[in-house]
């Protein structure tokens, strides 16, 4: 039990790993925010679409209140990632990540409301501690800062991706995170596909090795992964240790963009981060 236990925290910190690519890809790709999500959703449903029909995997669900219930999380999940492009688009990786990742604080806070989950106390703790970091985190709270601006569509991400993932919660009980996700990017790439009229895509040539990273790396396995690890912990728990993304992120983002985060930065992320280590000992008693 406790071997499979460490098996289930490996599979869900290296799904971290491969989400934190997000933000320095999503920052260096040279396209309007909806017409990037809508790209990577396309190009992961194709790459997935090919991969389970050769292993034979079922990705049909089993009744038309279930598919209900997968288009309304997939919504969430479209405006959850053009929302983060943004904020990643309007800062750096460092603010654009670190903001997103208030969301396992608001998922603590909300999934009570919507899953038999006792509530935890603690949890109001460790929000007061990210929103001091949020607080350190901001250069200047003035909606004409776009550091200030990013913050706030990293906040509402986070929103919406707490709500996606408590609703895919509800699916992952009866399927797999495979299909799951497939389906859900079948829909973003449906209900998008207007963005390609509506954006100037006329460089999308040339930014193609780069969607095909991110819709591969991150979306098709990354995201598979996080999505499969509910079977295993809580929404609360598994969104928490996650959080170690931001880390990830920053880290490439040094290598590959130079982006070197400021003192703000360390001490405002650190507290935000702070809340990953205390959930993670937690989680484990």
């Amino acid at each position: 039990m406790k071997n499979t236990n460490y098996q289930n925290l490996l599979f869900l910190l290296l799904s971290t790993l491969l989400l934190s690519t997000s933000g320095p890809l999503g920052k260096f790709i040279n396209l309007d925010p909806p017409v990037i999500i809508w790209s990577r959703c396309i190009l992961a449903s194709l790459c997935l679409f090919i991969f389970y029909s050769i292993k034979k995997v079922n990705l049909k669900l089993g009744s038309k209140k279930d598919y209900v219930t997968l288009v309304i999380s997939a919504l969430f999940f479209a405006g959850h990632l053009i929302t983060y492009f943004y904020a990643l688009k309007l800062s750096n990786v460092a603010i654009g990540m670190l903001s997103l990742f208030t969301y396992p604080m608001i998922t603590a806070l909300i999934e009570p409301i919507f899953i038999k989950v006792k509530f935890d106390p603690v949890y109001i703790l460790l929000s007061l501690i990210v929103l001091l970091g949020l607080y350190i985190l901001s250069p200047e709270f003035s909606i004409e800062n776009t550091y200030f601006e990013a913050i706030l569509f990293g906040l509402l991400s986070a929103l919406i991706y707490a709500l996606r993932n408590i609703i895919s919660k509800k699916l992952i009980s009866k399927y797999s995170g495979k299909s799951i996700m497939f389906n859900q990017l079948v829909v973003i790439s449906i209900v998008l596909f207007p963005v390609v009229f509506l954006f100037d895509t006329q460089n999308i040539s040339t930014q193609y090795p780069y969607l095909i990273m991110l819709a591969l790396i991150t979306t098709a396995i990354g995201h598979t992964m996080l999505v499969s690890s509910f079977k295993h912990f809580s929404v609360s728990t598994a969104s928490i240790i996650s959080s170690l993304q931001p880390i990830f992120g920053i880290i490439l983002a040094f290598i590959f963009l130079n982006e070197k985060p400021n003192i703000n930065t360390y001490i405002g992320g650190s507290l935000i981060l702070l809340t990953v280590i205390i959930e993670s000992i937690r989680s484990r008693k």
